[in-house]
């Protein structure tokens, strides 16, 4: 999706020295670029049993909400740990450079709903895969992963390699 790719802004040496960044500020700016992408990140989930989607913070509130209003179907926030108000179920996962944790309400997702994970990004997969887990603990099926882009050079699909994926711009 070059159209979509065209949108995305590269900064170099950020977060540190060596890294390029992958900016989606300026294609969630415009509008008729982000239309394309929520479009194209649901349409093969159109006519799917799915029963929600879940997406991560932050960045996959964005993109899970809008899939999940496309679709018709409800959305579900997996929070950083202590956002949310109600009973929750919790998962931890390593990072790079740390620790960290994701949580969701013990009642956000039903026994055998089938989920979809959306989320801006795939990198080394370790979030994502940790949001599967935490769906799973809850009672749900992932039926699919789905992201805006794909670093396809760290491999993350390898940690997601049970789960279909589906990558709309790939690095």
């Amino acid at each position: 999706m070059q159209l979509l790719k065209d949108k995305i802004r590269d900064i170099a040496d950020f977060p540190q020295q060596g890294i390029i960044f992958r900016d989606i500020t300026p294609l969630v700016q415009d509008p008729s670029s982000l239309k394309i992408a929520i479009h194209k990140l649901a349409e093969p989930y159109k006519n799917s049993n799915i029963t929600a989607v879940v997406g991560m913070e932050a960045r996959g509130f964005i993109f899970g909400s809008l899939v999940a209003w496309e679709l018709g179907l409800g959305f579900i926030p997996l929070r950083k740990p202590g956002k949310l108000p109600y009973d929750v179920q919790s998962v931890e996962y390593n990072l790079e450079y740390g620790e960290a944790a994701l949580e969701a309400h013990i009642d956000a997702i039903k026994p055998g709903d089938n989920i979809l994970l959306i989320d801006d990004l795939l990198a080394t997969g370790g979030t994502a895969k940790a949001s599967c887990e935490l769906v799973e603990k809850l009672g749900g099926h992932i039926v699919a992963c789905a992201f805006l882009i794909e670093l396809a050079m760290l491999n993350g699909r390898e940690q997601l390699a049970s789960y279909p994926i589906h990558s709309l711009i790939q690095y």
